[in-house]
């Protein structure tokens, strides 16, 4: 069943203002049929801009990597750090405000937190025009300071994205659906990634190759698309006058959602069904792989085609924006595949992509410095389609294998542990290996971090296997 509001204001809820709309008086079955297709549509489109506008404005601190290092006197670690900086905060906000997300309505939620996340990338930008100090001694490390805790708040902002999309998706499409419309839905920061680049190196050919542009220009147009999202999303639809998306299609969730469950408080719930449920902290683990591999490789993109492969400013950010783009191809055919060749079962999708992975890691990285740059954007390309596909699938099994009322906490918990520790080890991390040991330890580290990835999927293969054969026996006997 799908989150409605309740009479009683339990614990844990959001202000009223903010509060999931109350259930309408349900339409007519021919008002139904015509208003049920349109709705999941808009709705989707709503959570899809919405998602990729945050992916505009999340992190462009890579794609500046060379101007930073040069204006700056930046060091690998330090950008590490910027970037730890915004994603530590953001899969704790991942996480945290899914709490709230769950009980609150998305349609408000989402827009609220494009437009501080905007405002976070203005005050970023701003940090260039402070004073006449480049060059003197400790103005960088002041600049990185100030960056460094605006990034924080930014990825607090950020963190309000994906669990009302979540949540979104588990209202208005069934499970047996979900693959595939999840893995459409999840380009959207692909989209979203491969557009921040060619949005700043238009902001470049507009204003200058400053690092400032970076920010200020994609965080502007993101504002105008925050109020495109309002406009399109509505949060269930129950409050649309409709009856739940498991009812309409005759499609019941893996696992229930009882009106007990719902009555809970939010620490009984993240208790109940995320910190004391196995299968969750499995897929939490493999995340921080996951992760690790994603970012590890679109983190430093530009900066090791600059450093190493003797790309251009332009040309580095173009790999980063071929990654992404190719992720869109991969994780819908991954979505496709654990819909159709495994039944809705997602590990062994998940398994397979990953191991193909670490072969398109090591064309990325053994061809030699004077090779044509096109092979490391056809490796690139690579990555980018197999690496999203385990990416999507991780937060997809986070809402499949638990409760619709708990989506999106579920999703924020595989989130948290993604972002906290599989970000952090791909950011600070590799800056630091890089720094001390060079590209081939940190290519390494990432391919033993995808057979890692591998066996925790593994492991959670079990459990998917057996909630599948529980939900088939029920849907046999309702037959």
């Amino acid at each position: 069943m799908t989150t409605t509001t309740s009479s009683k204001k339990k614990k844990g809820s959001a202000p009223r203002w903010l509060a999931i709309p109350a259930p309408k008086p349900q339409l007519s079955e021919a008002e139904v049929n015509a208003k049920y297709p349109r709705m999941r549509l808009q709705v989707f489109m709503g959570i899809f801009i919405g998602y990729a506008t945050f992916y505009l404005i999340r992190n462009n601190v890579p794609l500046v990597t060379p101007i930073l290092t040069k204006e700056l006197g930046f060091s690998n670690a330090a950008i590490g750090a910027l970037s730890t900086a915004l994603l530590l905060a953001y899969g704790f906000s991942k996480f945290f405000t899914a709490m709230i997300s769950d009980r609150s309505n998305a349609r408000l939620f989402l827009p609220i937190g494009l437009v501080l996340s905007g405002v976070a990338n203005i005050l970023l930008a701003m940090t260039g025009y402070m004073g006449e100090g480049a060059g003197a001694a400790g103005y960088g490390a002041a600049i990185a300071s100030i960056m460094a805790t605006i990034m924080v708040f930014n990825g607090i902002f950020q963190g309000m994205g994906w669990p009302p999309s979540g949540r979104v998706l588990v209202n208005w499409f069934s499970t047996s659906e979900r693959g595939t419309k999840v893995s459409w839905w999840n380009t959207a920061h692909n989209v979203g990634g491969a557009l921040s680049g060619l949005l700043v190196a238009w902001g470049f050919s507009m204003f200058g190759k400053t690092w400032e542009v970076a920010f200020w220009f994609p965080a502007v147009i993101s504002f105008v698309l925050a109020f495109v999202a309002w406009l399109l999303i509505r949060d269930n639809p129950e409050a649309e006058g409709l009856p739940t998306v498991d009812v309409y299609r005759n499609d019941p969730h893996k696992v229930e959602s009882t009106a007990e469950d719902r009555a809970e408080s939010t620490w009984t719930t993240i208790r109940k069904h995320v910190l004391t449920n196995s299968t969750m902290v499995y897929l939490a683990l493999a995340n921080v792989f996951v992760y690790t591999l994603r970012y590890g490789v679109l983190v430093w993109a530009p900066k090791y085609l600059h450093d190493v492969r003797h790309a251009s400013l332009e040309g580095g950010i173009a790999g980063f924006s071929i990654l992404e783009l190719a992720g869109i191809g991969g994780t819908v055919l991954c979505g496709y595949v654990s819909d159709r060749m495994f039944k809705g079962r997602r590990s062994p999708a998940g398994i397979l992509f990953l191991i193909a992975t670490v072969g398109a890691i090591l064309l990325y990285w053994l061809p030699s410095s004077d090779a044509p740059l096109w092979i490391a954007y056809v490796a690139l390309a690579l990555i980018g389609g197999l690496i999203y596909g385990p990416v999507m699938l991780i937060g997809l099994q986070a809402i499949d294998l638990s409760p619709s009322h708990v989506a999106g906490t579920a999703a924020g918990f595989t989130g948290l542990f993604g972002y906290a520790l599989g970000a952090t080890l791909a950011s600070a991390g590799i800056g630091i290996i890089v720094d001390h040991w060079g590209w081939s330890t940190a290519f390494v580290f990432m391919i033993v971090c995808s057979g890692l990835a591998v066996l925790f999927l593994w492991l959670v293969n079990g459990a998917e296997k057996r909630l599948m054969a529980e939900r088939a026996e029920k849907l046999a006997a309702q037959a």
